[in-house]
């Protein structure tokens, strides 16, 4: 009964959404308390789970989002995005662009958290595609998917190193591995997978209208010798990336070399959260895009409050979107989905994806399907000869599939590119399933020559 009831939620919101033109939040909101009476939640709970999801979500993204939109608009407004995306097309010309930017989406998604990565990357793609002059989610989606995959498959991303370290693998080889797995699944994902979606979802490619984060980089357009240079655009830019991957670096070395606690690594680990990365690089872009280029302080500061007014309401949607979730968890949904396999004989690999992939499509978060996928397969990995690292990968590809309504992610993506429900479910629903199944795919192939 919990799955059929999740399923009628959905239902339920799709309809609500799609054929009577209720707005996100609301119907989100609606269908997180109507689920919480339907799953039997006690009523004096129902309210909490809703608060708590809500509160949450926006704990951690609320900052990420707001900071990341004033960095992206500091950039827009100063042509520092005009810069990058002149100087990016240039230099790999019209007919690469789209690979340029799956490049650059890997290269940054080594370090940036994928909310990170999105609301920044999103701004620079919408000016590249402007320059190049091609529909901005031909290049939209290849930097969601290139950055979906670090994600998903690459230390030192939350996910497969928690998972890594719940299942005892040697971070080392889920490195090593989740890049052979990641490289081939991101050009699958991206490039060849836009390339079918422009014929099956023409509306999703012709849009001239675009989402939030989009419009943060329709900054004034510059002649090209009045923007800042290219190298000061770029670190501002990569700003949070060179402390996310420093910040990372010293933390495997800490436990590579079994160094104590002190203060120098808590401070490290504190400059390398995503709120506090955020906060500095806003504060580096304050000054390589205002104070430096001798722009009075009223009008950096008037474009750090437009940048927030912009977004107020995504994040009114992602946080209405945790409230979903939460109450799918508390519900008991992903416990439900857990007992169906215990005592399983089934193999390590194919089990910890398939669990996975079923707590992920029930309760819609990616880090508490891999968590409790983890829970479960520990027992039956113990005796055995399953390669650990490939199990965590595993579990890793089954923990991002099919992100629907019920995952936080949908709506970002949905808010970033401008699209419908329907035309989210048909491009990025699906981007997220071919990683998956690609992912897995490749660690079956794996698993035979290691």
């Amino acid at each position: 009964m919990p799955l059929v009831l999740t399923a009628a939620a959905i239902a339920v919101l799709l309809l609500l959404i799609m054929k009577f033109k209720v707005h996100v939040f609301i119907a989100l909101a609606v269908v997180s308390f109507l689920l919480a009476l339907a799953l039997g939640m006690p009523l004096p709970d129902i309210v909490g789970a809703v608060e708590d999801g809500l509160g949450d979500t926006l704990a951690s993204t609320g900052l990420i989002f707001g900071f990341g939109a004033i960095l992206g608009k500091l950039l827009a407004d100063a042509g520092g995005a005009q810069r990058i995306s002149t100087s990016l097309v240039d230099r790999f010309g019209q007919r690469w662009v789209q690979w340029a930017v799956v490049v650059a989406s890997l290269i940054l998604g080594v370090a940036l958290f994928f909310e990170v990565g999105i609301v920044l990357l999103v701004p620079i793609v919408y000016q590249m595609s402007k320059q190049a002059q091609v529909n901005f989610l031909y290049l939209g989606l290849p930097m969601a998917a290139g950055l979906s995959v670090m994600h998903g498959f690459l230390p030192p991303h939350p996910g497969p190193t928690v998972i890594a370290e719940q299942y005892g693998a040697n971070v080392g080889m889920v490195l090593v591995y989740g890049l052979v797995i990641a490289l081939p699944t991101a050009v699958i994902a991206g490039p060849l997978f836009t390339y079918y979606a422009r014929k099956y979802v023409p509306s999703a490619f012709t849009k001239t209208e675009v989402g939030t984060l989009a419009k943060l980089g329709e900054g004034q357009q510059f002649d090209i010798k009045d923007t800042p240079g290219f190298a000061s655009s770029a670190l501002t830019a990569l700003f949070p990336v060179l402390l996310m991957f420093a910040s990372s670096i010293v933390a495997l070395l800490q436990d590579g070399l079994g160094l104590p606690e002190n203060t120098f690594f808590q401070a490290v680990e504190v400059i390398g959260e995503p709120t506090t990365v955020m906060v500095l690089s806003v504060l580096v872009a304050i000054y390589t895009m205002g104070i430096a280029r001798r722009i009075p302080m009223t009008r950096v500061m008037q474009s750090a409050e437009t940048s927030v007014k912009a977004v107020g309401m995504l994040l009114l949607v992602l946080g209405v979107s945790g409230s979903l979730k939460q109450v799918l968890i508390d519900g008991g949904v992903g416990d439900y989905v857990a007992t169906l396999f215990e005592n399983s004989s089934i193999s390590p690999l194919v089990l910890a994806w398939l669990i996975a992939a079923l707590l992920r499509l029930a309760q819609g978060s990616a880090t508490v399907a891999a968590l409790t996928t983890a829970g479960l397969v520990i027992p039956l990995i113990e005796g055995s000869d399953a390669n650990l690292a490939l199990v965590t990968l595993a579990t890793g590809a089954g923990s991002i599939i099919a992100s629907h309504v019920n995952d936080t992610g949908f709506w970002i993506v949905r808010e970033s590119f401008g699209l419908t429900v329907k035309e989210t479910l048909a491009t990025w629903t699906v981007l997220e399933t071919i990683i998956s199944v690609c992912g897995f795919g490749f660690v079956l192939l794996l698993s035979l020559a290691v």
